[in-house]
């Protein structure tokens, strides 16, 4: 009982998450427009003027109801997407693709090198990705338990992101790229994850993750590669870790604004692996556009490079 109690009590404490769960878990039958709305509500703080929508967020919401086409369900889906990417930049930016599965119980992990990344097919952002930089100390269980529950889950329906309701669910297995760097007495790998948000085909600033999978930070830039001074609720910008722009920043811009032309807004993944890029991800729906940005007034800045 007092555990209960104390349940209870954590999530009265959170009420944007209680109210948020509640229309999740019992309020899926609403129609798109209203379903979000609400959750929007819950996560934001405030409604969406769907009227008149200015701010980022919104604007995504808008485009989650108003712009779906066939083909961007092979877009966001991450084996898809290696073959569609490849006919328009080629086959030299594509990560290696170890395996396909069907199942987790199909996976045959005998046949996986000592590190390499497994993901699902059917999820955004870090959803489904585990990484195994250490074949002898990877937690397979662990693993495994996370990876069934992935296989369930669906961001079409609980954030009304249309293109990913018919992408297959497959586990893929890729080649690991990261690079071990020095820690103290210990070494750490770490892949800097470059996105690119780009308004219709321009890139208007990118965000850089840094210590996803350890400690996760993020800072956002200018094309030019200049800080911004704006994050993420709970993600706030790190002034004292600034990153080195890449050499080929131009080029990385420039298969980004590739990739995304043609599309009111599109979210491009890629790494830079010792000077070579990589396709990583396309994302139509950042955080579903259901993440405050910190201050408060740049989700009204971004929502200014988005015409509907």
């Amino acid at each position: 009982m007092p555990s209960i109690k104390r349940g209870l009590n954590h999530l009265l404490h959170n009420r944007a998450q209680f109210c948020d769960s509640i229309v999740k878990n019992f309020l899926g039958f609403l129609p798109d427009k209203l379903y979000l709305s609400l959750r929007y509500r819950c996560q934001m703080g405030h409604w969406i003027n769907w009227k008149n929508p200015k701010t980022f967020t919104e604007k995504l919401q808008w485009l989650k109801v108003n712009d779906y086409k066939p083909e961007y369900t092979k877009m966001v889906d991450k084996l898809a997407a290696k073959d569609y990417v490849a006919q328009r930049i080629g086959e030299q930016y594509i990560i290696p693709t170890l395996g396909v599965w069907e199942c987790v119980e199909n996976i045959d992990w005998d046949s996986l090198p000592d590190q390499f990344v497994l993901k699902t097919t059917h999820g955004g952002g870090g959803c489904g990705v585990f990484v195994c930089s250490d074949k002898t100390h990877f937690d397979n269980a662990k693993a495994i338990e996370k990876l069934q529950t992935s296989m369930h889950s669906n961001a079409g329906k609980t954030y009304r992101e249309k293109p990913y309701l018919n992408v297959p669910r497959k586990i893929i297995a890729e080649k690991f790229m990261a690079e071990r760097k020095a820690k103290g007495n210990a070494k750490i790998s770490d892949l800097l994850d470059y996105k690119f948000f780009c308004f219709n085909g321009k890139v208007k600033c990118f965000k850089i993750d840094f210590g996803r999978f350890v400690e996760h930070h993020a800072n956002y830039y200018s094309p030019e590669g200049q800080l911004l001074p704006f994050g993420e609720k709970g993600l706030e910008p790190d002034p004292n870790h600034i990153e080195m722009m890449p050499e080929n920043l131009n080029k990385m811009i420039d298969i980004a604004e590739k990739l995304s032309e043609g599309f009111k807004f599109l979210r491009v993944d890629l790494y830079n692996v010792k000077g070579k890029i990589y396709f990583g991800e396309l994302t139509f729906y950042p955080a579903s556009g259901m993440l405050p940005f910190v201050p408060e007034e740049w989700d009204e800045k971004l929502g200014s490079f988005l015409n509907l």
